[in-house]
């Protein structure tokens, strides 16, 4: 019955989490519409066009020139001669162009502030793969950046009238060759940013997916708080800030991001796609496009109104937020200070639920120290599993694997990590079930529970000390206790499902981010976070279907 039960919530829950993202919107629809974002991108995507392909990117290029045009743009071309290729072409030279545009409001003051929307339109140049050569098609990476943008200009220019700043775009060249249209814009044309109050760069590490807000500038306090207040469907985690800075990709942002203050906005799935021919228009997704759209159109409004956002100083803030999101629920967005007095109070509720339960004589400290320690080796070991069947997979693509490293071209990876996870949670189901059957005391799941929040809040304080947060730790062990306190103080079970809900709401969403980021290369770290995740649910479930006191 346990198990059945655990499979509903699961796959009710998974299918749930998918749906909450925006769906497409046709060519007619008033408002941001991912039909003609994907017009644009079946457009830019038809050849290749990287530095290599000179012939195809001047196509591009002029395509990008007249769409800004028909928007009511003057475009500027800044040409960057004889820049040196990338080493994989040999000894190759080109020419650089990056676009820039602007709309400024209709009634301008003096002096006008504005927001630059980012994208390249260069696709990659070859990239050797383990089964041979590929060369991009730059349907998502960066035709999403380009069409998102111009979809966007286009449906703020409806509510010119409104604008007290204005809208810069920078489309730039050769992002793909080591950020070199940026570096030298930002090198020899700085003035095109001196008047630049804030930035949203529009970037693609594969198809589909959600479009994830995963960088900010530093100092992002205010930053945030327009996000948080602007965007529709926001999906972002400051932890991503620490993630990506383990991984390979760096973009245009990259360049500004300690001296201009902005949002860089990503699709992260499938990596398998990225910088190969699978990157083409087949194979876009209309529902992330639209996932952009949601996100960046609010928050480009609401910039673009405030009178207050004309000091181009205002979003340079000292001090950054902890943030993470959980579908439906929405947005979380909180200071530093008050992150750690929220974790102070959860560990000392964590402490006084657990010195109730054992005077109450549903615990024994002992048998809750004795199941973290069963846990913990339980974890460690899918951790070291994980990373062998992430090793077995980048052995059999034939593509090198480090520790907790990024793989390419295993086409089979995701469905791996897909049927591990189902069977880990089936094993741990199973087990959990039979030494359920055969304990000899009726308090066996709330020691289980106990023992598993023990484990949650020592990984807690340790990445609260290391890393500054810790909120795949603190969201289980925040929704456990409550659960407990709630169903103590009510006498209703009921509470136990809804806080069920929001452990899993957050587990999925953010794990899944965390797996397609980072790969099956790191799939040990996500079958063990999700191992802890599903502990703390199992025990939840069994005190709702058995536990009346």
């Amino acid at each position: 019955m346990l198990l059945l039960g655990v499979s509903i919530v699961l796959s009710a829950m998974l299918a749930f989490v998918v749906m909450t993202l925006p769906k497409p919107r046709p060519l007619d629809a008033d408002g941001f519409s991912s039909a003609r974002v994907a017009r644009d991108i079946e457009v830019i995507s038809r050849e290749p066009h990287s530095v290599a392909h000179p012939v195809e990117r001047e196509k591009v290029r002029e395509y990008i020139v007249g769409r800004l045009e028909d928007l009511g743009a003057e475009v500027h071309g800044y040409q960057f001669d004889s820049v040196p290729g990338p080493p994989v072409l040999g000894e190759y030279y080109f020419d650089a162009v990056n676009l820039v545009a602007d709309f400024a409001p209709l009634s301008p003051e003096k002096e006008v502030t504005y927001l630059m929307l980012i994208a390249h339109y260069d696709s990659r140049h070859v990239n050797h793969m383990p089964d041979g050569p590929s060369v991009s098609f730059g349907a998502a990476d960066d035709g999403y950046g380009v069409g998102v943008i111009l979809e966007t200009v286009s449906c703020l220019l409806e509510h010119r009238e409104q604008w007290k700043q204005g809208v810069r775009i920078l489309f730039t060249d050769a992002e793909e060759t080591k950020m070199i249209g940026m570096k030298l814009m930002w090198e020899h044309e700085r003035h095109v940013f001196k008047d630049v109050g804030l930035v949203i760069n529009v970037e693609a590490r594969g198809p589909c997916g959600p479009a994830l807000m995963f960088e900010t500038s530093p100092g992002n306090e205010r930053i945030m708080e327009l996000y948080g207040s602007s965007a529709r469907y926001p999906y972002a985690y400051s932890l991503t800030n620490v993630v990506y800075d383990f991984l390979p990709n760096l973009t245009d942002f990259t360049i500004v991001k300690n001296e201009m203050p902005g949002l860089n906005f990503s699709t992260v799935a499938d990596y398998n796609h990225y910088h190969t021919a699978l990157d083409n228009f087949s194979n876009i997704s209309e529902r992330s496009i639209q996932h952009y759209g949601e996100q960046i159109l609010p928050v480009a409004l609401n910039y673009l109104r405030n009178p207050e956002y004309a000091d181009k100083d205002y979003f340079k803030a000292e001090s950054s937020t902890v943030n993470f999101s959980i579908p439906v629920l929405g947005l979380f967005n909180v200071g530093k200070t008050a992150y750690t007095v929220m974790n102070i109070l959860i560990f000392l509720l964590f402490v006084i639920l657990c010195a109730y339960e054992a005077k109450r004589g549903k615990l024994k400290i002992l048998n809750v120290l004795k199941n973290s320690g069963l846990m913990l080796l339980a974890a460690v070991s899918v951790l070291v599993l994980g990373e062998i069947i992430g090793y077995l997979c980048a052995t059999i693509a034939g593509d090198s694997f480090s520790l907790f490293g990024v793989v390419q071209g295993a086409l089979f990876d995701n469905k791996v990590m897909l049927v591990s996870t189902i069977i880990l949670t089936a094993l741990t189901v199973l087990i959990y079930c039979f030494k359920r059957r055969n304990s000899q005391t009726r308090s066996y799941a709330c020691e289980w529970l106990f023992g598993v929040l023990v484990l949650e809040s020592i990984f807690s304080i340790l990445l609260l000390a290391t890393v500054g947060e810790n909120m795949m730790f603190l969201i289980p062990l925040f929704f456990a206790c409550m659960a407990l306190l709630l169903c103590r103080i009510t006498s209703w079970n009921v509470w136990i499902p809804i806080t069920i809900a929001g452990i899993l709401l957050h587990a999925c969403s953010f794990l899944y981010v965390l797996a397609m980021a980072l790969t099956v290369g790191a799939f040990g770290i996500v079958a063990s976070l999700s191992l802890l995740d599903l502990l703390v649910i199992l025990p939840l479930l069994d005190i709702y279907m058995n536990d009346n006191d």
